[in-house]
């Protein structure tokens, strides 16, 4: 929470730096690792890598817990920035709330049509369910983002933990949040998908 709040007092110092906003949860907070280690940050080194530091800037506005009915309001945050790219990662939390497909799919909507009225560019990060929330709550669930991606046409991947979810060496030891070799697998799969876009 401090580094999101640290965030909102240096976003307008990125003068003609080409800004990144991540919008996620624990995941794309990077619970549970270094912030070195997260893959918004494994994206940063990528970018400074590629094309020279200053350049790009990635600002990451995820919160740990967050639902996709708080992704507006942090838009609304971090839009002083000038944000030209959205990674919007939000979703994977809305099952433990209770929160229907139906109202996940709603709120995805707001802030993707929020962020295209700015003239911000957009990836959507694809989730899944685990199968115990039920055969019907997990496909309702998993078709709202490739529905979302062609409604807008908009940037995609279908599944941000392809490749991780699962797998007990790049998890931690609650099984749901990716250690640091998890978060480089996250950050080859977001990259491959962003590149494209920038």
């Amino acid at each position: 929470m401090f580094g999101f709040l640290m965030s909102l007092f240096i976003m307008n110092s990125y003068g003609a730096e080409r800004v990144l906003l991540f919008i996620g949860d624990s995941l794309t907070e990077g619970y549970g690792v270094e912030k070195s280690e997260s893959y918004p940050q494994l994206i940063q080194n990528k970018l400074d890598q590629k094309y020279g530091a200053g350049k790009f800037k990635v600002l990451n506005g995820s919160v740990s817990g967050s639902t996709s009915a708080s992704g507006l309001s942090r838009l609304n945050w971090f839009k002083k920035s000038n944000p030209e790219f959205l990674i919007l990662g939000l979703g994977a939390n809305d099952g433990l709330r209770g929160v229907t497909p139906q109202m996940t799919k709603a709120n995805l909507k707001k802030i993707i049509n929020a962020a295209l009225e700015l003239k911000i560019k957009v990836l959507l990060l694809g989730m899944m369910m685990p199968p115990n929330y039920g055969p019907q709550y997990t496909d309702e669930f998993k078709s709202i983002y490739p529905e979302l991606s062609k409604e807008y046409d908009i940037g995609f991947v279908p599944f941000v933990l392809a490749g991780v979810a699962g797998e007990k060496s790049l998890n931690q030891g609650d099984g749901i949040h990716p250690n640091s070799k998890g978060h480089l697998v996250i950050s080859e799969t977001v990259w491959n998908s962003l590149e494209k876009m920038l």
